[in-house]
């Protein structure tokens, strides 16, 4: 595999800047890939244990690591599956669960099993992890994943290094972080403009202060939205919870803050809410801070899902995007989300 080349013509066909720094990661995934997929047989069969199965790519945000990854994905031809890190972790807690209720005890290795026959190569994009559930299976999950050779890459905002940092019982997910390093080629990007935010200047459905005339256009964007659509209480269940949203117009959800963030939802409600909804419209965004880092927390998740399905969004909120705080231990993810909400609602994103 050669991606220089189709990569130059991809940035060219798109009027997308070429950046040397760029140019360079995508040498190092067609280094990547071609120790990896394009081994001798006998390789294949002596392992060299140097190899690494892991490509782990670091970065603020906006400087192109998905667009880069996902350019990479899309012309693999292997057995491969892109998934967001929460759905792949609430299939792995489900199949554990089924497995013990009919008296298994051997359901990590049947779940790894049965993915590498499905797949061979998995895509985790904006990883992170901040659920300690997850932080204390974490190690033996991924030692499997890579002795039965499925290859993974990774795009993050965090070195492994970083992962999880000043995360209850840490010592419990350093296992995990040795596994990934001596798996993984790390390696950064680094770019000084977040090509999202320059990208999407018009932030016409992100409207603040919450004011009458804010309050105007975000009445009048939602009733040109909902037009000839019919009103209807949506209910959703998940695991035997129900949420009811009494604003809905067949794919267009209108719920408040409070509604998505200051109730006990996770991973799960917001994979279920992003199935039923086209566009979102959300009501008073706070201002964050230490008080509010748990909801802070629910909204960075509810956006990454938004953003992997798509899903363009209008929001009002007390202070204009780029003077959006956050708490302390929310910094480096809630970067992301801003720069993902320059696009999600700019007026270019439908």
């Amino acid at each position: 595999m050669s991606l220089k080349k189709s990569y130059l013509k991809h940035c060219e066909d798109k009027d997308l800047e070429i950046n040397e720094n760029q140019i360079k990661i995508v040498q190092k995934l067609t280094e990547y890939y071609n120790r990896n997929f394009n081994q001798s047989f006998i390789k294949k069969i002596f392992k060299d244990k140097k190899n690494k199965l892991g490509f782990y790519l670091v970065g603020d945000v906006g400087v192109g690591k998905t667009m880069i990854l996902n350019f990479f994905f899309e012309r693999l031809k292997e057995k491969k599956s892109r998934l967001h890190f929460n759905e792949f972790m609430i299939k792995f807690h489900d199949f554990i669960f089924e497995n013990k209720k009919m008296g298994n005890d051997n359901g990590l290795e049947k779940f790894v099993k049965n993915l590498s026959n499905k797949t061979k190569i998995l895509y985790f994009d904006e990883f992170q992890v901040t659920n300690i559930v997850d932080a204390m299976i974490l190690g033996k999950l991924f030692e499997k994943i890579f002795n039965e050779n499925i290859k993974v890459i990774f795009s993050s905002n965090i070195n492994i290094n970083d992962l999880y940092k000043n995360g209850l019982q840490r010592d419990q997910f350093l296992p995990f972080l040795k596994i990934l390093k001596n798996n993984c080629t790390e390696l950064e990007l680094k770019i000084k403009e977040d090509y999202r935010a320059t990208k999407n200047e018009n932030l016409s459905r992100f409207l603040s202060p919450i004011n009458n005339s804010s309050n105007f256009k975000f009445n009048k964007y939602f009733r040109k939205a909902t037009k000839n659509k019919k009103l209807a209480t949506k209910s959703i269940e998940v695991k035997g919870r129900k949420l009811v949203f009494e604003n809905f117009h067949e794919g267009v959800l209108k719920v408040s803050f409070d509604e998505i963030c200051n109730r006990n939802l996770g991973s799960e409600d917001y994979i279920e809410i992003a199935k039923e909804s086209e566009f979102i419209f959300i009501e008073n965004l706070p201002k964050f801070n230490e008080i509010n880092s748990n909801q802070q927390q629910r909204f960075i998740t509810f956006i990454d899902i938004i953003y992997e399905k798509k899903i363009p969004l209008m929001i009002k909120s007390e202070v204009e995007l780029n003077s959006l705080e956050s708490s302390k231990s929310m910094k480096i993810p809630f970067k992301r989300t801003v720069s993902r909400l320059h696009e999600l609602t700019s007026q270019s994103f439908n």
